[in-house]
């Protein structure tokens, strides 16, 4: 008799980018079908939310797996879930123990960016599963960089298409007002708009946390362009806010999406787990 397969149920969850995902238990092992319906998914609305998981680290980096490279650094010297068996995992999170913290950005609002755009071959995709989350706040916002640049008018559209930004990264800083603005900080060139390689959609790439500034441009007039980028961008018509529950795993597409976080009561435990997936050719 043929086993019967999952029934994949997807609820777009805003216009503008990305979609609910039931009928999967991500516990199980992934067949050859339901993995490429789970990646197309993926491509059309580069955000997934596959909600009443119950899964450990392993099954989450398995997860990561299906769309690149998942990462194996060593990024948490902690393993609060005692589960770990695969290298790569992150916690992000404000609690301690025994008076260290187990994870990295533990509080506070953090402005919009995509994650590995200082890498020369930035992260393709994250993962985030929650585990623990405060009573109010700590949304995650994910903003839809296609539909952004669709919105533009043509000649913007024509004249971006020709630019490229430098992007920095800043360990822990969560707004843009921290930016470090000095060469010796990490860093990378890149289009600042870019071709997704499945969709072939146009995607504008910059972020208020990351961009540093447009190559070969005056600096006030390359950060009064990325102030108007960064607007436009951030407008509720191409945000979903993502209110976490535990047992959420959250996928969002790093090539066409910049996120953020909203603040949330110090004095509550909030704490996701992160895995990264790379390019298969990427450091």
């Amino acid at each position: 008799m043929a086993a019967i397969l999952p029934s994949l149920k997807l609820d777009p969850m805003h216009p503008a980018v990305g979609a609910r995902v039931t009928g999967v238990d991500l516990a199980r092992q992934i067949d050859t079908e339901l993995a490429q319906e789970i990646r197309d998914a993926f491509t059309q609305y580069s955000v997934l939310c596959f909600p009443e998981q119950d899964i450990t680290n392993d099954h989450q980096a398995d997860f990561a797996a299906l769309f690149g490279r998942a990462d194996t650094a060593d990024r948490t010297k902690e393993d609060p879930d005692n589960k770990q068996s695969k290298r790569g995992v992150m916690y992000v999170s404000n609690i301690k123990e025994n008076g260290k913290a187990i994870g990295v950005l533990p509080d506070g609002e953090m402005h919009f960016h995509s994650d590995g755009a200082h890498r020369d071959t930035p992260y393709r995709a994250t993962t985030l599963f929650a585990i623990e989350v405060p009573s109010v706040g700590g949304e995650t916002k994910f903003a839809g960089m296609a539909a952004a640049y669709d919105a533009l008018p043509a000649d913007k559209r024509a004249k971006f298409d020709t630019l490229q930004a430098r992007h920095v990264f800043n360990y822990n800083k969560t707004t843009r007002e921290e930016m470090r603005r000095e060469d010796d900080v990490a860093h990378a060139i890149h289009p600042l708009v870019k071709i997704h390689p499945d969709s072939g959609r146009k995607s504008l790439y910059v972020s208020r946390l990351m961009t540093c500034n447009i190559v070969d441009m005056e600096p006030d007039e390359s950060e009064e362009v990325l102030q108007s980028l960064f607007d436009h961008c951030e407008s509720p018509e191409f945000v979903y806010e993502h209110k976490w529950t535990p047992g959420d795993l959250v996928i969002w597409d790093n090539r066409s999406v910049n996120h953020a976080r909203n603040d949330f009561p110090a004095d509550e435990r909030r704490m996701l787990r992160r895995y990264t997936v790379s390019e298969p050719d990427a450091d």
